[in-house]
């Protein structure tokens, strides 16, 4: 420090002291941004999980600003979603406020108590219920599936209802539309038909297999 003619301290009161501002009122937070696109279900994918957006932005693109806690959406630099940020792949975190009417009605449901309603009906109504939430991406969107076709006891009665549903299980018809359709055409009237029995593999002719008529001689 001899060259400087000062000791460090001098030059820090003289130099940088002066140009010092104050620390941010908040933490510096890490964030990272990427591309996403709305589903039809309006959530966007984010590091395996899925984050709602407002719903007319299906299949618009909208861009994730992540940080440890948060996950925000923008679209066209706007800011249309955030959320607490979720470590739980293939899970759903979504805002009411993001629903479409139709599904706003329906959230107070949920599939254990769709599942109940449909076990009081018969065994078979629960099954359809099942497979219908099962295959649908999103809960919400199996709802109005599922208690549109409880309902449908109101009209045609429990039996019947049973009745279309077994069909509609062997069929794997799961659909409002189509168990609607079975009953108002009384095809819940006619013997269900048989599911098709899974393949274990295919049978082969061999001079040296016996098969079972072999034994009851």
């Amino acid at each position: 420090m001899r060259v400087y003619g000062a000791s460090r301290r001098e030059l820090f009161e003289r130099l940088d002291r002066p140009a010092l501002k104050a620390l941010p009122a908040e933490p510096f937070v890490y964030a990272e941004w990427k591309t996403a696109r709305l589903n039809i279900d309006y959530h966007a994918e984010i590091d395996h999980h899925y984050y709602s957006a407002p719903y007319p932005l299906v299949h618009e693109q909208v861009e994730a600003r992540m940080t440890a806690t948060t996950i925000e959406l923008f679209h066209k630099g706007e800011r249309v979603a955030s959320h607490v940020r979720s470590y739980v792949r293939g899970r759903h975190t979504t805002n009411p406020e993001h629903m479409p009417k139709s599904h706003r009605e329906h959230r107070d449901w949920s599939p254990s108590r769709i599942l109940h309603w449909a076990a009081t009906i018969g065994p078979k109504t629960r099954e359809l219920a099942e497979a219908i939430l099962a295959e649908r991406r999103h809960p919400e969107q199996g709802y109005r599936s599922c208690l549109g076709i409880l309902r449908l006891g109101k009209r045609y009665g429990n039996e019947r209802l049973e009745a279309a549903c077994a069909r509609a299980v062997a069929v794997r018809a799961r659909s409002y539309r189509h168990v609607e359709s079975m009953l108002k055409n009384g095809l819940d009237r006619l013997s269900a038909p048989e599911p098709e029995a899974p393949t274990t593999g295919t049978s082969v002719a061999h001079e040296n297999i016996r098969g079972g008529g072999y034994y009851d001689n």
